[in-house]
C-alpha cells in the first residue's frame, strides 16, 4: 500500500460513525477500528450494561485506535433525557426537554449529563433536539422536544449546547432542517413535510440558526423528504439542504451528519446513499447496527474518494471539519 492509498483509507474511515454489538473490545471492534479506520462509534444500551463496563469499553477502544495510529475516536451516545437516554440508573434520569422550563434548568441537565458522560468516556452527545413541535399534539417529536415557540427553543437548546461544550462534550443538534411538524416516525416510514422555505425560515430554523451562532459541534441532519427544498431526496442525502441550506446560506462550518441509514426512511441501497453524502458535503455517515453496509459503505467512500476528484476536495474539507473537533474537545 503506498502512502496516498493509506490516506485515503484514513479519510473514508473519518468519515463513518458505527454502532456495533457486544460490550468489550471484540473482534468486530478491531476490525471497525484497524480495518475500516472509523472515526467514531456510536454506543447503545446494547453496549451498556454497568459505568464500570461502559468506562472499560469506551477506554480499550480509545487505546486500541491510539494503538493503530488513528485520531481519537468520537465515542457518541444519545442522552436526551426523557424517553430517550440510553443510559439508565444508576446515571441521573431526567425527564425530557419538555419538562425543562428555564435557563437553569437546561443547565442542570447539561452540566449533569455532561459530567457523567466524561466520566465513562463518552465525549459526544447526540443532543439537543431543536425540532419545534409547538402546540401540534400529534407530532412525532412532542415527547422530546422543548415546548414553546421556535425563539423559546433556541433559547434553551443553546443554553444546554453551551453547557455540554463549556463541559467537553461535544453537542449535536438536531434534526435539521426541523421535524416537529411530522407525525410518522422515520424509523419506519419516510416522513413528508411540504414546506417551502420561507415558512422554514420564520419558525423550524430559527433554532438552528442560533445553535450554529453558539458554535455547536455538530448538525444531524433529517430522514424527511422536503419538496419545497428538494423534491427527490430527504434531508440527509440532499445536497439543495445540506450543501445549499445549512452550508451556504446559513453558515455552518461545523460538522454535518446523517441521522442512521439503517432507518426504514432510506430506502436507497448503501452505495447511493454514500454518493449522495459526499456530493451533498456531509461529513459523517451514521450506520448503527452490524451489518454488510458497514463494510460497503467504506468501501464505496474510498472508491469514489479515489476516482472523482470534486467529491475528494469536498472529501478533504470534511475530514479537516472531523479533525478540527477533534482537537478542540478531545485533545488529538
Amino acid at each position: 500500500m503506498n502512502r496516498d492509498d493509506g490516506t485515503q483509507m484514513e479519510t473514508a474511515g473519518q468519515r463513518l460513525m458505527l454502532g456495533f454489538d457486544g460490550i468489550d473490545l471484540n473482534d468486530d471492534l478491531r476490525h471497525i477500528i484497524r480495518d475500516l479506520r472509523a472515526g467514531g462509534l456510536i454506543l447503545f444500551k446494547r453496549n451498556i450494561e454497568t459505568p464500570d463496563q461502559v468506562k472499560a469499553l469506551c477506554e480499550s477502544c480509545r487505546a486500541y485506535a491510539k494503538a493503530c495510529g488513528l485520531p481519537p475516536l468520537f465515542i457518541a451516545v444519545d442522552q436526551e433525557g426523557g424517553t430517550v437516554a440510553r443510559l439508565r440508573e444508576p446515571f441521573t434520569l431526567f425527564k425530557g426537554n419538555p419538562y425543562i422550563e428555564t435557563l437553569e434548568d437546561a443547565r442542570h441537565f447539561a452540566a449533569v449529563t455532561a459530567r457523567e458522560l466524561k466520566s465513562i468516556g463518552v465525549n459526544m452527545n447526540f443532543a439537543p433536539v431543536l425540532d419545534v413541535a409547538g402546540d401540534n399534539e400529534d407530532s412525532i417529536m412532542r415527547d422530546r422536544a422543548f415546548k414553546g415557540n421556535p425563539e423559546r427553543v433556541a433559547v434553551l437548546g443553546t443554553e444546554v449546547i453551551r453547557t455540554f461544550q463549556e463541559n467537553g462534550i461535544l453537542a449535536v443538534a438536531k434534526h435539521f432542517p426541523g421535524i416537529g411538524r411530522t407525525i410518522k416516525d422515520s424509523h419506519f416510514f419516510l416522513p413528508e413535510l411540504d414546506i417551502e422555505l420561507p415558512a422554514l425560515e420564520i419558525s423550524d430554523l430559527i433554532p438552528f440558526m442560533a445553535a450554529k451562532d453558539e458554535g455547536v459541534s455538530g448538525i444531524m441532519l433529517s430522514h424527511i423528504l422536503y419538496p419545497g427544498l428538494d423534491e427527490k431526496w430527504p434531508a440527509s442525502l440532499s445536497p439543495s439542504i445540506a450543501g445549499n441550506l445549512l452550508r451556504d446560506r446559513i453558515g455552518y462550518e461545523g460538522i454535518v451528519m446523517t441521522d442512521d441509514l439503517d432507518m426504514k426512511a432510506i430506502q436507497k441501497d448503501i452505495e447511493t446513499c454514500i454518493r449522495q453524502i459526499l456530493t451533498s458535503g456531509i461529513d459523517m455517515a451514521l450506520i448503527c447496527h452490524k451489518g454488510p453496509n458497514i463494510d460497503k459503505a467504506y468501501d464505496e467512500i474510498s472508491r469514489l474518494l479515489r476516482e472523482e476528484e470534486a467529491l475528494s476536495a469536498l472529501g478533504k474539507k470534511s475530514v479537516e471539519r472531523i479533525l478540527r473537533a477533534k482537537r478542540k474537545y478531545i485533545g488529538y
